[in-house]
């Protein structure tokens, strides 16, 4: 781009900083970027009021519609910074928690919808992704199943921010995860701890601090080492300094940020997909696993093989600096402007 710098308006979920990572690959590429988060509740009083007059509620099955009013209350928010900044263009990520105003506020802006996460949670229609222009989704699947229905689609995977932080040479001899805890996540990790491994999980769903059990609005935790959720940039650093870092994916579609993340801060993944090998080699760059022997089979290596777990750590951060940062990704979706 020449002269002044196009301004570009991202609006993004808050989850765990991504936006970041995706706006500072656009300054790179020359924007003017302005961020718009539609669901951040920065302060404890907003966390506050939304469990208490949203989620609360909604747990409980108060009668009334109170999804609605808030998600106004967001879309109003959004709508105002789309008239402050006036983009050029606008990039949507999920944009899920906004209302049909927001799409008729845009008018002819050029915009790319990232829809960032598996398509059945989102509530858009065939026709609607037809109109909005091009769509950007991370699982190849789906991707091509909204072509065959007329969406202008593009498969965009999900990637690694070598400029968060740098990798660490501490090394902790545990084997790691990180993120929510699904079902098939607790039952993996609990059995691979009764095995006797030294198993460590990290967020809200595993942490036994009373805060994150009033938040997830359950008390029943898996029986492993737990901590509490920590920022974007201390969970790179944890998944190298673990023995091993654990991916488990189950039912999506698309390959999680972790499966990019681990290698790319120099960890040791063992991940539960075997279409990993579309992005890396498997046995040199990452270790792939299909049940549980063979699960606490590579684990068990990782503790006791440092020559092994060295070669996967170099190979798998050499692959992801050369094919998977950001950078990468956003020179994709840069491409694709109508």
């Amino acid at each position: 781009m020449s002269g002044s710098p196009e301004r570009l308006l991202l609006i993004s979920p808050s989850f765990h900083g991504y936006w970041k990572s995706i706006g500072d690959a656009l300054a790179r590429r020359g924007y003017e970027v302005h961020t718009a988060r539609y669901d951040a509740y920065d302060t404890a009083g907003e966390k506050l009021r939304l469990k208490a007059t949203v989620e609360l509620p909604e747990r409980l099955r108060v009668r009334g519609d109170r999804r609605t009013a808030e998600t106004a209350r967001l879309t109003d928010r959004v709508i105002a910074m789309l008239r402050e900044v006036r983009p050029h263009r606008v990039i949507i990520i999920k944009g899920d928690g906004l209302d049909a105003r927001f799409w008729d506020a845009l008018g002819d802006i050029p915009r790319i919808l990232w829809l960032y996460d598996d398509l059945h949670r989102h509530d858009y229609t065939d026709a609607f992704l037809r109109e909005i222009g091009p769509v950007v989704d991370y699982a190849r699947s789906e991707t091509d199943m909204l072509r065959e229905r007329g969406v202008d689609a593009h498969f965009v995977p999900n990637a690694f921010d070598p400029h968060r932080v740098e990798p660490t040479s501490t090394r902790t001899g545990e084997i790691v995860f990180i993120g929510s805890g699904y079902q098939n996540r607790y039952e993996t990790l609990a059995e691979l701890g009764g095995r006797g491994l030294p198993v460590h999980a990290w967020g809200r769903d595993f942490s036994r601090h009373p805060m994150d059990r009033a938040r997830t609005f359950s008390w029943r935790r898996p029986p492993i080492a737990a901590s509490r959720e920590v920022p974007l940039e201390r969970a790179y650093q944890i998944h190298a300094e673990g023995a091993a870092a654990v991916a488990i994916h189950g039912l999506q579609n698309g390959h999680a940020m972790r499966t990019f993340e681990i290698p790319g801060m120099g960890g040791v993944q063992l991940v539960d997909r075997d279409d990993v090998d579309q992005f890396y080699d498997v046995g040199t760059e990452v270790a792939v696993w299909h049940d549980l022997d063979e699960l606490e089979e590579l684990s068990r290596r990782a503790l006791s093989d440092p020559v092994w777990a060295e070669g996967l750590r170099a190979a798998g951060r050499r692959r992801t600096l050369a094919e998977h940062t950001f950078d990468h990704r956003l020179e994709e979706v840069d491409s694709l402007w109508h």
